[in-house]
This record gives structure tokens, sequence and C-alpha cells, in this order.
């Protein structure tokens, strides 16, 4: 198994229901691929360096997955044609960083 970190920056216009929603579809398709959301943080509205799509600010999460890679092609499409993200970036955490937050353990242990 392996650990992302992905950003999800949602246009400012969704409400909280709308971001709700898609954070539980994600949820659902990591789940379906054998891996988990270990935590998620919302970061809430902030303004953006530059102007993207004629919009000056968004509302940020990051979910920390647990979760083998090809499982998340199909999150990164769903997010790619979504008209309610600006934006979104996954990264995979190093070994030692994510043993570091209890990740790796977490997940040997389930």
């Amino acid at each position: 198994m392996r650990v992302y970190e992905m950003m999800i920056i949602f246009d400012s216009d969704v409400d909280d229901s709308g971001i709700q929603q898609m954070l539980n579809r994600v949820n659902d398709m990591v789940a379906a691929g054998g891996g988990k959301v270990a935590t998620t943080d919302r970061w809430g509205r902030r303004r953006f360096a530059y102007e993207i799509n004629h919009k000056q600010e968004g509302y940020y999460v990051v979910l920390e997955i647990v979760t083998e890679g090809p499982n998340l092609d199909d999150v990164d499409r769903f997010l790619r044609i979504a008209d309610q993200v600006v934006r979104h970036k996954t990264l995979r955490l190093p070994e030692h960083e994510a043993t570091r937050r209890g990740l790796l353990g977490q997940k040997a242990s389930a």
C-alpha cells in the first residue's frame, strides 16, 4: 500500500452540501479500489494567488489516501471532468513521511 496526499480546490460558488457530496463520491471510489481515505482536512475558503477561471477564491480540502496507485486513476478522471472542481493535485508521500504520520501502520493493522 502507498500513501497519497490529494488537494482539491472547489469552486467558491459550491455550497457545503455540494462539497460533501463530492467528497463522499471520492471516498466511495477510493473504497471501491480497496483503499481508504485516512484523513480529510478542510482548509476552507482561501484567496487564490492569481485568478483562475475568472474566480478569486476557492474552497480547499486535503485528503490523505492509503491505496494502491492505479486505484486513483478513476478518482483523477472524475475530478478532472467535475464542474465543481477548479484544480486538484495528487502527490505520493515518501514512506518515511507516511510512517511518521502513522498512515502506513494504520492500514497494516486494519
